[in-house]
């Protein structure tokens, strides 16, 4: 019998072709998306990085490169204040996943500023210590910043001077004493870190405070604080009676 016009032989049937498996991470990430909207705390490191690695790769499963980080760098706070040649050098970390890591360190940064930022520092010290800490904390270098205070000792300006090696950072009192006049600046607070984790000053650094505060002096301009921070802590000359 021949068939009617349109329909298809039963010798030509069309086949459904088979499925493909889904892989073993379907639905993981609704539901890790779901976890910390539900308890942003709640998530251990690894599954906080892998919502920032969402962003450098759409669909695959991220989970070993967390792991794989947290692995090379030890810590979350660590992973995301590596510098991006080291975060290069894990493999499968490429330019879409430090953009991602480094975003989440920018904004936190900037979050920890926007707090302290035109505020009588006194009167928000321990904010001002937490950004000190965040900032610099986990630098493998030492670096050297200035925080610069008006007439009401409210933060007008933060700036990097200096970078320097794992125990050492040049500092220049007259640059220092410069940057202050080109400010405004009535004081200011120098920070800078510690990257053994022993935030002890040493004999530079008490050398190198008294210099700056004397060319402070020569314009006009105070030395609130020197402060020292690391992983194990911070100290302030002030309170020490180190200058």
């Amino acid at each position: 019998m021949t068939p009617a016009s349109g329909e298809t032989p039963p010798d030509k049937a069309v086949v459904a072709p088979e499925k493909a498996p889904l892989p073993h991470y379907s639905g993981h990430r609704a539901r890790l998306r779901d976890r910390f909207l539900a308890n942003p705390d709640g998530l251990p490191d690894y599954e906080l990085l892998e919502l920032l690695l969402f962003q450098a790769n759409p669909r695959g499963d991220v989970k070993p490169l967390a792991k794989a980080l947290l692995a090379t760098f030890g810590s979350f706070a660590r992973v995301i204040s590596a510098s991006p040649e080291a975060l290069r050098r894990v493999d499968g970390v490429g330019d879409a996943a430090v953009a991602a890591l480094k975003t989440a360190e920018a904004s936190a940064h900037r979050l920890l500023k926007g707090e302290v930022m035109n505020q009588p520092v006194l009167g928000a010290w321990d904010r001002v210590l937490d950004y000190c800490h965040a900032t610099m904390d986990h630098r493998p270098i030492e670096q050297f910043r200035v925080l610069f205070l008006d007439n009401r000792n409210r933060l007008i300006a933060d700036e990097l001077q200096q970078t320097g090696t794992i125990n050492h950072t040049p500092v220049y009192p007259r640059e220092v004493a410069r940057r202050a006049l080109e400010l405004h600046a009535a004081a200011i607070i120098m920070v800078h870190n510690h990257p053994s984790g022993d935030p002890a000053p040493s004999a530079a650094d008490q050398d190198m405070t008294l210099q700056v505060r004397d060319a402070l002096r020569a314009v006009g301009v105070g030395l609130h604080d020197h402060i020292v921070v690391a992983r194990g802590g911070h100290v302030s000359f002030r309170s020490q009676g180190l200058f």
